[in-house]
């Protein structure tokens, strides 16, 4: 073992290095890629320097998430602390189930998800889980959104058209989930947006009312913290107004900007997040933990075993149910994931997590303000947000990252709203400082000038 380990810590060393070498990995075509790459499996095993050679290759060609060049996703950067938690679950390899097999790993577990529970305004009472990501997150709020409405649906399954309802700018998981629940994609009703992506109070209401007055089952509505284009925050405590005169589980997906919870400055964007039943936020997206490290937290603990417990004797052989996690799991066998943001939060506490969300707004602020002020830009996103959607010099934006990413030059994504595409920009690497942002546009509008520009006046 040790000896593997100063394998990995070489092979860390060069991570490091290509990052800092070449921030965007080359591009190889999925069409080249076996060729490119040796990625066999055969009868023999390779011998132990051609394998780390062979490591080293794959490194060099897989996309630096940790970079400052990287804006692509909702994820990025590396934090130590949380990445030292990480590995030293992954030396650990308990499972999460029980106590018996976890010890005080369980209490890390529910010491974050009591934290957690507190900053949402929950109960003391109130518990939670980790579960797999973030969409199987808004899963679990969603069976038990079903379960507290039908008290038999566990054992005699759907017996009536159960509707949900979510914002038409929320994550694709709720249709998907509703596919994997019973529910059925065509019980989801997408209600409209305003022009920030925010949804529309007054249409879920109407859309209640109209379901209610065919004699359908309305059961649960999904609010978003951060939408995944333009990072709108619904307005909860208005929705939680609707959801409480009609009896509905109200579940905030903050899987990409819940962490405003931290932060005294934005969790006004989650206003009324205490009047909800549920919650869940990623860790892994503004907190900059590896991944996976997604949380969803419930005020209704009893609710929660009831939908996800299940008596298993050759498990459950010590300690009670408050430390045996699996009874109130999605798996069974699951892997540590607390221990990354406890070990992140214990070494800089959450005022240092408040530090972290607030630059990433900040960084976005940058962006915003350098694409004002530059008139070859226009916005298209909104203050209060850490995406920043733009479009330079009418260049297609599917076509300009694309050429960023092939030939090596940035990892950003694009996006679109009401018919609009443009650029997403998103500024949740931890890594990222008021240099990276201005390199960025430097980058992106020497690439245009050089490589495009020519390309279209040819």
């Amino acid at each position: 073992m040790q000896k593997d380990l100063n394998i990995f810590i070489e092979l860390a060393e060069q991570l490091l290095l290509e990052e800092q070498k070449q921030p965007v990995a080359k591009h190889i075509p999925t069409s080249k890629l076996y060729n490119s790459l040796d990625l066999s499996l055969n009868d023999e095993g390779q011998v132990e320097d051609a394998l780390i050679e062979n490591l080293k290759g794959i490194i060099k060609s897989t996309p630096k998430t940790a970079s400052k060049s990287f804006f692509n996703q909702l994820f990025g950067g590396r934090i130590g602390k949380a990445t030292l938690g990480d590995l030293l679950a992954v030396m650990l390899n308990n499972s999460m189930y029980t106590y018996k097999v976890a010890g005080p790993q369980v209490g890390i577990e529910k010491q974050v998800l009591k934290n957690i529970c507190k900053l949402a305004g929950y109960p003391t009472k109130s518990d939670g889980t980790f579960a797999p990501g973030g969409s199987m997150s808004n899963m679990m709020a969603l069976i038990m959104a079903r379960d507290a409405k039908n008290k038999d649906v566990r054992a005699k399954g759907l017996s009536e058209k159960m509707i949900l309802y979510t914002s038409a700018e929320s994550h694709y998981s709720i249709a998907k989930n509703a596919a994997l629940t019973g529910i059925g994609r065509e019980q989801v009703r997408l209600v409209n947006t305003n022009e920030k992506g925010e949804m529309l109070a007054c249409h879920l209401e109407a859309l209640v009312k109209e379901d209610l007055n065919n004699n359908y089952l309305p059961f649960f509505v999904n609010a978003t913290a951060g939408t995944t284009v333009l990072g709108a925050f619904d307005d909860i405590e208005a929705i939680s107004k609707i959801c409480k005169s009609n009896n509905l589980w109200l579940h905030v997906d903050g899987a990409y900007c819940g962490s405003v919870i931290f932060s005294n400055t934005y969790k006004h964007l989650v206003k009324g997040l205490e009047h909800s039943d549920s919650f869940s936020v990623n860790a892994h997206k503004m907190l900059g933990t590896p991944l996976s490290c997604s949380i969803i937290v419930t005020k209704h603990p009893e609710q929660l075993h009831h939908s996800f417990s299940n008596e298993a004797d050759y498990l459950y052989q010590t300690d009670d149910d408050d430390f045996n996690l699996g009874k109130t799991s999605l798996q069974c066998g699951r892997r540590n994931d607390a221990l990354k943001i406890w070990t992140l939060w214990k070494s800089v506490g959450t005022n240092g997590l408040e530090k972290i969300v607030d630059k990433q707004f900040e960084m976005a602020q940058v962006a915003r303000d350098y694409i004002k002020n530059n008139k070859d830009y226009k916005l298209y996103s909104f203050d209060d947000s850490i995406s920043v959607c733009f479009n330079y010099k009418d260049i297609d934006p599917k076509e300009l990252c694309t050429a960023l990413y092939e030939d090596a030059q940035l990892m950003v994504g694009f996006g679109s709203y009401k018919n609009e595409q443009f650029v997403r920009m998103v500024t949740i690497n931890s890594v990222l400082e008021k240099e990276d942002i201005s390199a960025f546009f430097k980058t992106l509008e020497a690439y245009v000038d050089e490589k495009m520009l020519k390309i279209s006046t040819t």
